[in-house]
């Protein structure tokens, strides 16, 4: 249907999402496209209400042209209310010309769902995401009245103000050796063959432990923060500028740093957490907590370092994570909020190098 649009639209044609519904049927009663029979209908509607979508967004310059899925590696069928009956009471999922899933319930469905999708990853497992339509529940959670500071980095995930270190568990360097063997298994395989499509479900099945325990992990941290401050303060990191190091980006992405940031923000949501986020060009980890004096420069490979002014001795990562929460603070004190302005917490860094200097130079007169 992609390819019969795009035909359409090179000659000044409008093929809509009626049009390829009727193109749909059509290509029913072919005997060449008979197994589209063999299916429920609503997910082959649903995939062109999509198409349809993708369109819409395109003429309205909210995104590139659509295109075709060369690389897809997860299968998807959408099923809405005429396609399906979940039972609440024995919780099991009856689909059209499927019959009834059994499934292993991740938590009681005691509403009627509005919409199911059934995912099949490259491992072979199949996964049923319901939706459901709720209200939104108060939040339960009691204020502490703290506020945290925190500095991620790779060798340890995450630094906190308050000197406390979560170290990265490096989930895929774990196992690095076990996906080589069975990436090189799987090269030695030959195209087309069972043993390469075994092959590679046994790769897919190691990528998604990797992927289980690290979204685990994650899941664990973000969590913990969540329900122990009541305003978490964070670095404007720009990771996809940091992936571009070929000597950091393997590291760099099995921290997932990114999805930790992700995570942190939509439970602080839920949970009515702030989260502010600082200038990534503010000196965190080249500037004395103690006297405010900022470095020329600092080296990744210097770990702690030693201020020149005050000769406080600092660890890199406790003092960027201290500088992130004083300059949140400073931001939220003067009116800042969640996702403050760049320049706001630039200026305010700057405003805090002053105090600083003007409360050594208070102290030697």
């Amino acid at each position: 249907m992609l390819a019969a649009r795009t035909v359409a639209f090179q000659r000044g044609k409008c093929l809509t999402y009626i049009g390829t519904s009727a193109k749909l049927t059509v290509l029913k009663k072919d005997p060449e496209f008979a197994f589209l029979n063999d299916v429920s209908c609503v997910p082959l509607q649903q995939t062109l209400r999509r198409l349809q979508t993708a369109f819409v967004n395109f003429f309205a310059k909210r995104s590139a042209y659509p295109a075709f899925k060369k690389n897809k590696t997860r299968d998807s069928a959408e099923y809405t209310r005429s396609a399906f009956r979940f039972n609440r009471a024995s919780q099991r999922l009856t689909l059209a010309k499927l019959g009834v899933l059994h499934l292993r319930i991740s938590r009681r469905v005691e509403i009627d769902p509005t919409t199911v999708t059934v995912t099949r990853h490259p491992s072979g497992r199949y996964y049923v995401s319901i939706v459901l339509e709720v209200a939104t529940p108060p939040t339960k959670r009691v204020k502490t009245g703290q506020s945290i500071g925190i500095d991620f980095g790779i060798t340890r995930v995450a630094t906190l103000s308050n000197s406390e270190t979560i170290p990265n568990p490096r989930h895929l360097l774990q196992r690095t050796a076990l996906l080589v063997r069975a990436q090189r298994r799987l090269a030695r395989t030959e195209k087309g063959s069972n043993r390469r499509r075994r092959q590679t479900c046994r790769v897919a099945r190691l990528h998604e432990k990797i992927a289980d325990a690290r979204r685990d992990s994650l899941h664990k941290l973000s969590t913990s923060l969540v329900q122990q401050f009541d305003c978490i303060y964070l670095e404007d990191l720009h990771l996809r500028g940091l992936v571009q190091n070929h000597n950091l980006a393997r590291s760099l992405s099995d921290a997932s740093i990114g999805r930790a940031i992700r995570m942190i923000e939509a439970k602080a949501e839920a949970a009515g957490v702030s989260v502010v986020k600082i200038d990534r060009w503010c000196p965190s980890s080249k500037q004395c907590t103690a006297c405010g004096h900022v470095l020329d420069a600092l080296p990744l490979s210097v770990r702690r370092w030693t201020c020149p002014r005050c000769h406080g001795e600092h660890d890199r990562d406790v003092n960027a994570a201290k500088n992130i929460l004083a300059v949140g603070q400073t931001v939220t004190a003067r009116g800042g909020g969640i996702r403050a302005v760049r320049t706001s917490v630039r200026n305010a860094s700057r405003q805090r190098n002053v105090n600083h200097t003007r409360k050594k130079h208070a102290i030697s007169s």
